[in-house]
C-alpha cells in the first residue's frame, strides 16, 4: 500500500498499529524490545537534561579515578631506591651537622632508649654551650632511674622519684632544690649512655669529611616536623664537648647497617638521630629547635648561669671587709649540702663560731640510714665520731654538749673537701679573700635577701662567697675535685651553750700553742 506524503508519520511503537509493550520480534536477526522509549532526538535534549548527563559522566569519571588509585595503592611497588654513596653536598652537610647544633646553643629533646616494656623515655632540654642536660626520666623500663636528672658533661646528679608517672612530661623550668645526689655514670648503659649521645651530637668544629666520603651512605628521604630531610648513615664517631670522645661507633672505611642514622635537613641541621649504645640497646633522639629555654642548673652544678665580670670598687671593698664583718658577730647556724661522691652525698647541720674558732656539725649520707658522723674543728685540728641515729631522722643537729669519750678520731689535716670548706669558712675572719682574683658571678637571693655571688681562686681552689649588702656570707661554696659545688648555708644568730665544750682526746690536751677557755674549748691566741 502506498503511503501518502501528507499522511502523518508516527514513531515506531506509537501509532495505531503499535504492538503490546514488551513483545519481541526479530529484525535482521537482532532482538528488539518493543514498547520502550526511543532515544531522544535533537529536539528533546534540553539544557537541564544536558547538565544531568554531564553530572552522570563526572561521577563515572570520579569512580574510575578512585578505582585507579585504589589499584595503584594495592599494587606491590618495585623495590625502594637502593642505598648509595653520599654526594659531595651530603658529605658536607653531615660533617657540619654537629656544628650547626652547637651554634643553635640548645634544643628540646625527646629520647627513647630500648623498646617495648624495657623502654626508658627522656624528655627535656640540652644546652651544648655549657654543656648541660636537664631531663625527666620515665617510661616502662625506667626503674630506679625514674625522676629528674641533670648532667654537666661527665657529672650527673639525679633526683629519684619512684612515684613519677610512666610517661614523662617536660621537667619544671626551675628545678627542685632538694634530694639531688651524685650518680655513678657507667659508660654506655641506658640513661648514662643516652646522655653521652646527647652531648656528642654537637661540636665546636667540623668533623673531617674524608671518612664520610668512603663510608657514608644515603638511605632515602623523609620528613621531620613537616620539613624534608635526607636520611644518612655513617660510621662517624662524634667528638663531644670539651674535646671528650663520645660513646659510639668508631670510624670505618665502609658503612654497615648497624651504623647510626642521621636525619639532616637542607640547612645541615640535625633533626633526628638513631643508633645503638655500646651494649646494643637501640636509642633514638628527636631534636626540637622551637622549645628551647635556658636550662637552670641545680646548686650542685653551680646554680643559675650568670655573666662573670670584674668587681666594682664597692664590691671589692665589701669583699675586703669580710674579716671585719665576721669578727663583729659571734657565729651562725650551719646547713651542709656536700655531694662529695656517689657514696658520700652528705647532708648535715650544726654551728660555727668565729669568736671561738670552732665548728660542730652532724653529718649523714643520704643512702646510709641509722648512722651519722659528728664533725668538730677547733685549734687542735679536725675530729670525728660515728654515732647511731634513729631511722626517722636523716641528719639531726649534733648533741650538746659534745659527747666525751674515746670515740673521737683526731686528725691535724682535713679528711675530705667538707673539712676544707669548713676550714675556709672559719679562716675567713682572719684572712680576707683575694680580691685581685675575684669575679662577680651573678646576683641571687639567699634567706630572702639579695646577695652577690663572688668567686675567688685561692691556693688552687675555687670558693664562692654569697654576700649581702652588709657583707655577711649567707653561703660559702667549694668546687670539688668531682666537678660539683659543696655548700655551707649560714644563718647568723646566737649560739647554743656548750658549743665549745671539748672532745676528750690526749692530742687536744697535749697540743702546744693553744689556750683554752673556762669550759676547756680551744681559743685563738689574742693578736
Amino acid at each position: 500500500m502506498e503511503t501518502s506524503p501528507d499522511r502523518p508519520r508516527h514513531p515506531p511503537g506509537t501509532g495505531p498499529g503499535r504492538r503490546r509493550a514488551g513483545r519481541r520480534h526479530r529484525t535482521a536477526d537482532r532482538p528488539v524490545t518493543l514498547g520502550t522509549t526511543a532515544p531522544p532526538g535533537p529536539e528533546d535534549r534540553t539544557p537541564g537534561r544536558r547538565r544531568a548527563t554531564l553530572l552522570v559522566l563526572g561521577a563515572v569519571a570520579a569512580t574510575s579515578a578512585a578505582a585507579l588509585v585504589a589499584g595503584l595503592l594495592s599494587w606491590s611497588p618495585a623495590p625502594a631506591t637502593p642505598a648509595r654513596a653520599l654526594t659531595g653536598d651530603e658529605v658536607e652537610r653531615l660533617a657540619a651537622a654537629r656544628v650547626s647544633a652547637y651554634r643553635d646553643v640548645r634544643a628540646g629533646v625527646r629520647v627513647a632508649v630500648g623498646t617495648a616494656a624495657g623502654r626508658t623515655d627522656l624528655v627535656g632540654w640540652v644546652d651544648w654551650s655549657r654543656p648541660l642536660a636537664y631531663l625527666a626520666v620515665g617510661g616502662p623500663g625506667a626503674g630506679q632511674d625514674r625522676g629528674l636528672v641533670q648532667a654537666d658533661g661527665p657529672v650527673v646528679v639525679h633526683r629519684r622519684d619512684p612515684t613519677a608517672i610512666v610517661t614523662p612530661a617536660r621537667p619544671p623550668l626551675v628545678p627542685p632544690v632538694d634530694r639531688w645526689r651524685l650518680r655513678d655514670r657507667p659508660t654506655g648503659r641506658r640513661l648514662d649512655g643516652a646522655l653521652a649521645v646527647l652531648f656528642a651530637l654537637a661540636a665546636d668544629r667540623v668533623e673531617p669529611a674524608e671518612p664520610l666520603r668512603t663510608g657514608g651512605r644515603w638511605l632515602g628521604r623523609d620528613t621531620v616536623g613537616g620539613d624534608p630531610v635526607d636520611v644518612l648513615q655513617a660510621a662517624l664517631r662524634p667528638v663531644g664537648p670539651r674535646g671528650r670522645p663520645a660513646a659510639g661507633p668508631t670510624g670505618r672505611p665502609e658503612a654497615r647497617d648497624t651504623d647510626p642514622r642521621w636525619w639532616v635537613d637542607r640547612d645541615a641541621r640535625l633533626r633526628r638521630w638513631a643508633g645503638r649504645l655500646d651494649d646494643g640497646t637501640p636509642v633514638t633522639v628527636e631534636l626540637d629547635r622551637v622549645d628551647r629555654p635556658t636550662p637552670w642548673p641545680v646548686d650542685a652544678l653551680g646554680g643559675r648561669p650568670g655573666l662573670p665580670r670584674a668587681l666594682t670598687d664597692e664590691e671589692a671593698a665589701r669583699l675586703g671587709r669580710l674579716t671585719t664583718r665576721l669578727r663583729a658577730g659571734s657565729g651562725a647556724a650551719v646547713t651542709v649540702t656536700a655531694p662529695l661522691g656517689t657514696a658520700a652525698n652528705l647532708r648535715g647541720s650544726g654551728w660555727l663560731s668565729w669568736s671561738a674558732d670552732v665548728s660542730y656539725l652532724s653529718v649523714a649520707e643520704l643512702d646510709t640510714l641509722g648512722r651519722r658522723t659528728l664533725r668538730r674543728r677547733d685549734r687542735t685540728g679536725f675530729a670525728r665520731a660515728d654515732v647511731p641515729v634513729g631511722p626517722d631522722t636523716a641528719a639531726p643537729g649534733p648533741p650538746l654538749p659534745p659527747p666525751a669519750g674515746t670515740g673521737w678520731r683526731l686528725d691535724g689535716r682535713p679528711a675530705d673537701e667538707l673539712d676544707v670548706l669548713v676550714d675556709a669558712a672559719l679562716q675567713a675572719d682572719g684572712r680576707p679573700p683575694g680580691v685581685d682574683t675575684a669575679v662577680r658571678i651573678r646576683g641571687d637571693r639567699r634567706a630572702n635577701r639579695p646577695v652577690d655571688v663572688f668567686e675567688v681562686r685561692q691556693q688552687g681552689r675555687r670558693l664562692r662567697y654569697w654576700l649581702d649588702r652588709s657583707g655577711f656570707p649567707y653561703r660559702l661554696e667549694l668546687r670539688t675535685t668531682g666537678g660539683l659545688w659543696a655548700q655551707l648555708d649560714l644563718s647568723p644568730g646566737p649560739l647554743p651553750a656548750g658549743l665549745v665544750a671539748p672532745h676528750r682526746t690526749a692530742t687536744s690536751a697535749s697540743r702546744p700553742g693553744g689556750r683554752h677557755d673556762a669550759a676547756g674549748g680551744a681559743i685563738r691566741p689574742t693578736p
